[in-house]
């Protein structure tokens, strides 16, 4: 099978995914275009791929790669602003405008308090929580140990319930 050809099928399978974490680590409701270099230098570096993790998981290390490059050129130009969440609903949706704005205000809290954890529990919250990625895939994308996963996974939960209780409190 050629390289453009796994590409391709890993972007039919993947790109959704690869989405929904650049939003969650960038904070921008528009990363199409970190998407597009995601599977770029995935095309590239495919040769590097040794089948070791999954390649959901090596996309996912591509993606936070080309997510903190990302960060560091914004930053650069001194344009590093919060951006809201805004998902995108697939047209027939069921719910009511009402409840749909409810859902948002309530992702857009939550990830404004995850954006108040410092980056290690951050990125092991969106990856084992809001991805769903297994301690193995979670370890491999970070470069952690398993241990190091668990334990900042657990610590990160843990900052967060205070951040929510603190949040409540006012």
């Amino acid at each position: 099978m050629s390289r453009t050809k796994i590409i391709s099928d890993w972007y039919k399978q993947y790109n959704h995914d690869v989405y929904n974490f650049l939003i969650y680590y960038t904070g921008r409701n528009d990363p199409e275009d970190l998407v597009q270099e995601v599977f770029i230098k995935a095309l590239k570096g495919i040769k590097r791929f040794d089948g070791k993790s999954s390649p959901k998981t090596w996309l996912f290390s591509i993606a936070r790669n080309v997510a903190i490059d990302e960060a560091r050129k914004r930053k650069r130009k001194a344009a590093d602003q919060a951006v809201p969440i805004d998902d995108h609903y697939e047209i027939g949706h069921i719910d009511t405008p009402e409840s749909i704005f409810q859902k948002d205000e309530e992702k857009q809290e939550l990830y404004n308090l995850i954006c108040t954890l410092k980056k290690s529990y951050q990125e092991v919250i969106m990856l084992r929580a809001i991805q769903d990625l297994s301690v193995d895939e979670t370890a491999s994308v970070l470069n952690w140990s398993n241990q190091k996963v668990r334990t900042t996974y657990s610590r990160a939960l843990k900052a967060l319930k205070e951040a929510q209780g603190g949040k409540q409190d006012e």
